[in-house]
């Protein structure tokens, strides 16, 4: 979460020199992926709010999950269909927007 690009190398190597002695593959994993992974910072720091991320896809059903699982045989195909539209529709209305966007 680095102000800077520079920064977040600098973060990078502390954390990798703090925990290489303990989680020593875990390390060696980070830094072979370490350009993929803060490939971001490439980008126009205006972008990297939007672009730090965890999965957008799996939060959006995470809602649906959650209910379908407890409701188990929630009725017909259509009925299933319905309830997940319309958890869906209610979450997006907790969404924030993006920066920029136009109304």
């Amino acid at each position: 979460m680095a102000e800077i690009q520079e920064g977040v190398y600098k973060a990078f190597g502390s954390c990798v020199k703090r925990f290489e002695a303990s989680y020593t593959k875990a390390m060696d994993c980070l830094v072979k992926d370490k350009d993929a992974m803060l490939a971001f910072y490439g980008s126009p720091a205006l972008h990297w709010q939007h672009i730090r991320t965890t999965n957008p896809i799996e939060s959006v059903f995470a809602t649906v999950r959650l209910r379908t699982t407890k409701t188990k045989n929630c009725g017909s195909r259509m009925t299933t269909l319905a309830m997940a539209w319309k958890l869906m529709d209610t979450a997006q209305n907790k969404w924030r927007r993006l920066r920029g966007q136009c109304h």
